[in-house]
C-alpha cells in the first residue's frame, strides 16, 4: 500500500486551487461538497467557476499564483493543464506548508483524490493508486446503485442517538442494534413516516434490545477452507465479518484473517502435531468464555472443522453452557488439492471410494486398515502426513502395495506458492525430505497429476 487511505479534517479550512480550466472545475465539484473555505487562483476562470462565486461557494483571486497564497493551506491542487506552471505553483506551496496534488501527475503529488460514493455523513472513498482509474469508476457506480439515498439522513440521526445505546454491552449486541436499525427499523421508517419517524423508531428499538442484552453470545464454528480467500464458502464470510471475537489455528492463512473487523479480538490457537501447541480444553474454556461475555465468536479452522478438526470436543463443550452455534462448513484440502491436479478423488472402474486418513492423531502415528490401503486402485487423502511419511511408506510396502503407486505430494494447497510434487510409494521417502517441505501439505496416494497439471506445476528443483 503506497497511499494510506484517511479523512482529512477540512472543515473551515483553506483548500487552495491553481487553475480555471476543465481540469480545475472537475476537482471543484467534489472539493464543493466539503465544508472548506476554498480559493481558485487562475489569470483565466471558466463562466461557470465565476457562478460559483457568485453563490459564495469559492473565492476567486483573479492572477498567476504567488508565494504567500497557500500559506494554513490544508490541501493545495495544481489544475493548470500545463506541467511547467503547475510545477511553479507546487514548488510555491510544498514550501508553505500545504500537501500538494499535481493533477494527472502521480509521482510529484503527497496525495491523490479517490473516487467518493456521498451519502453524507457517509462517505466512501474508492482508490486504486492510479493503477486502474476505470476500475474505481466501476466500484463507484456499482456502490451507487446499492446504497439507499436515505442513508446519509439515517446516519446523521444515529450519530445523535449513539450515546443512548451505551446501555448496550460493547461488541455483538451494539452491532446488533444498529444492523436492525440501518438495515430494518430505519429505512422502513423514513418509508413510512419520513424523517420525524427515525427517531421514535430508534428508541423503541433500543427498548426491545435492552431487554435481550443479557443473553449469553453465539458462536459459529467456521471452515475456513485450504488458504485462498475466494474458496470461503459466503456463509463463512458473513460469520468472520460478524466476528467480536476470531479464534484460529496456525493453518490459517492472513489473508482471511485480514477480513475480520479491525475490532475484533484474534486469537491465534494454533495447535501442531508433535510441537508445542494450545491444549483443546484451553481452547475450548476461550470459545466458551467469550460468548459467555456476550460476544460473537468464530473458531475458525482451516479447512473443514468437520475433518480431522476436533469438532465434537468443542461442540461438547458449548453445548455444557447452552450457547448457541452453528457449524459452517468449509472445503477440505482433499477436495481442493485434487482438482489442482486435475483428477478426482473417485473414478468408475478404479475407485469407488476414498479414504480420509491422518498421519498421526493425539498418541502419535495413526494406525490405519494397511491391508485394504494397500491393495490396486486403492485412493488415500492423507492429512498431516510429512513426519509420518516414512512411516506410511513402510506399512503399505509391508503390507503389499506395489512400490510403483503413483504418490503426489500438494504443499500449500490453492495458495500463491503452492508446489505440485509426483513421485511414486517406493520413492516417497526420500522424496518428501528432499523436498524440504515447510507449508501445510496433503499426500494423495493412488493418484498422479494429469498431464497438463504435472506441466504446469512441475517443479523444478526441490528448494
Amino acid at each position: 500500500m503506497k497511499h494510506f487511505p484517511i479523512f482529512l479534517a477540512v472543515e473551515g479550512r483553506r483548500i487552495v486551487l491553481s487553475g480555471g480550466g476543465d481540469a480545475a472545475m472537475a476537482k471543484l465539484r467534489l472539493l464543493m461538497k466539503t465544508e472548506a473555505h476554498l480559493t481558485v487562483i487562475a489569470e483565466d476562470v471558466a463562466d461557470d467557476i465565476r457562478k460559483w462565486e457568485a453563490q459564495g461557494k469559492l473565492r476567486i483571486i483573479n492572477r498567476a499564483m504567488e508565494p504567500g497564497d497557500a500559506i494554513c493551506a490544508a490541501l493545495f491542487y495544481a489544475a493548470n493543464e500545463d506541467d511547467v506552471e503547475d510545477a511553479r505553483v507546487a514548488t510555491i506551496a510544498h514550501a508553505e506548508g500545504a500537501l500538494v496534488n499535481i493533477v494527472d501527475n502521480l509521482g510529484d503529488s503527497q496525495f491523490i483524490t479517490p473516487a467518493i460514493v456521498d451519502r453524507d455523513p457517509v462517505t466512501i472513498a474508492i482508490g486504486t493508486e492510479g493503477a486502474a482509474p476505470v476500475l474505481a469508476r466501476a466500484i463507484k457506480a456499482d456502490l451507487e446503485e446499492r446504497l439507499p439515498s436515505s442513508l446519509g439522513v439515517l446516519a446523521r440521526i444515529g450519530k445523535t442517538f449513539r450515546h443512548a445505546v451505551d446501555v448496550l454491552p460493547m461488541g455483538k449486541k451494539r452491532r446488533d442494534f444498529w444492523s436492525a436499525f440501518y438495515f430494518g427499523a430505519g429505512p422502513k421508517a423514513i418509508a413510512e413516516r419520513g424523517e420525524t419517524g427515525v427517531l421514535p423508531a430508534l428508541e423503541t428499538l433500543l427498548d426491545d434490545q435492552v431487554m435481550t442484552a443479557r443473553s449469553a453470545g453465539h458462536v459459529d464454528l467456521v471452515g475456513a477452507g485450504p488458504g485462498d480467500p475466494e474458496l470461503l464458502t459466503l456463509k463463512a464470510r458473513n460469520a468472520i465479518d460478524k466476528a467480536d471475537v476470531v479464534i484460529h489455528d496456525r493453518l490459517v492463512t492472513p489473508e482471511i484473517l485480514e477480513l475480520a473487523r479491525r475490532e475484533a479480538i484474534i486469537i491465534d490457537a494454533g495447535k501442531e502435531g508433535f510441537g508445542k501447541s494450545m491444549a483443546q480444553s484451553d481452547i475450548d474454556a476461550l470459545i466458551v468464555q467469550h460468548a459467555l461475555d456476550g460476544h460473537h465468536v468464530v473458531r475458525l479452522k482451516a479447512g473443514d472443522p468437520t475433518v480431522f478438526g476436533r469438532l465434537d470436543e468443542e461442540v461438547e463443550a458449548i453445548e455444557v453452557h447452552n450457547i448457541s452455534y452453528s457449524i459452517i462448513p468449509g472445503i477440505t484440502a482433499a477436495s481442493a488439492a485434487v482438482a489442482n491436479i486435475g483428477q478426482s478423488l473417485t473414478k468408475r472402474g478404479r475407485n469407488s471410494a476414498v479414504r480420509l486418513i491422518t498421519g498421526h492423531d493425539t498418541k502419535g502415528y495413526a494406525d490405519h486398515d494397511w491391508r485394504a490401503l494397500a491393495a490396486p486402485g486403492e485412493v488415500a487423502a492423507i492429512y498431516m502426513g510429512k513426519k509420518s511419511a516414512r512411516f506410511i511408506q513402510g506399512r503399505l510396502l509391508m503390507h503389499g502395495a506395489d512400490p510403483a503407486t503413483p504418490v503426489t505430494i500438494i504443499e500449500n494447497v490453492s495458495r500463491a506458492n503452492q508446489r505440485i510434487i509426483a513421485t511414486t510409494l517406493a520413492e516417497m521417502e526420500p522424496t518428501m525430505t528432499q523436498a524440504n517441505l515447510t507449508g501445510p501439505a496433503i499426500t494423495f496416494y493412488g493418484l498422479a497429476p494429469r498431464d497438463a497439471a504435472a506441466q504446469a506445476y512441475k517443479l523444478k528443483e526441490f528448494a
